[in-house]
């Protein structure tokens, strides 16, 4: 293997981690504020900082069991994703100077990982929070361009992972 196709699975590697690392940190971040973290939820389900007079009210969720729900389904996923990208990372580093087509199949968890974090990012927080829920009206409570910075990053960093080492096609 040439120089630059180890430098190119290095780089793979390393934006898995990155990637993981960044999910620890929102995941240990839940839990070690959690209550902070927890009114964020609570408001953008419950849309008390929406705009006046708001059509979409109807949407509104008040329970703060479905609050805790919700928090804790988003506590999991994150703390998933995490995990996932830190196995893909040791798999990865095990592969590391193996041949293409075993490196690329050690890439599989990497994959479930940015699919998890498009699934918490874009349809959690753009889909679900900013448009069913009307998260972008409020001023307070508002994660959208924050998410939407996050999928911009992940789809990035699939779009390189996604790439297959040349040697495949020697």
């Amino acid at each position: 293997m040439d120089n630059a196709n180890l430098a190119l699975r290095i780089l793979k590697i390393f934006v898995l981690f990155a990637a993981a690392l960044f999910g620890f940190f929102v995941f240990l971040g839940n839990i070690l504020d959690y209550d902070s973290n927890y009114q964020f939820v609570r408001h953008v389900l419950s849309m008390d900082t929406t705009f006046e007079g708001n059509n979409l009210m109807w949407r509104a969720i008040e329970s703060s069991d479905m609050h805790t729900f919700a928090y804790w389904l988003l506590i999991i996923a994150e703390c998933v994703f995490s995990i996932l990208g830190f196995i893909g990372v040791c798999k990865m580093v095990k592969a590391l100077k193996a041949p293409a087509k075993q490196f690329n199949r050690a890439k599989a968890f990497g994959y479930y990982t940015f699919i998890i974090g498009v699934t918490i990012w874009f349809i959690g927080f753009i889909v679900i929070g900013s448009e069913w829920f009307a998260m972008w009206q409020s001023s307070i409570w508002n994660g959208k361009q924050t998410a939407m910075d996050i999928v911009g990053v992940w789809c990035g960093f699939f779009v390189l992972f996604a790439l297959r080492d040349g040697e495949l096609e020697d």
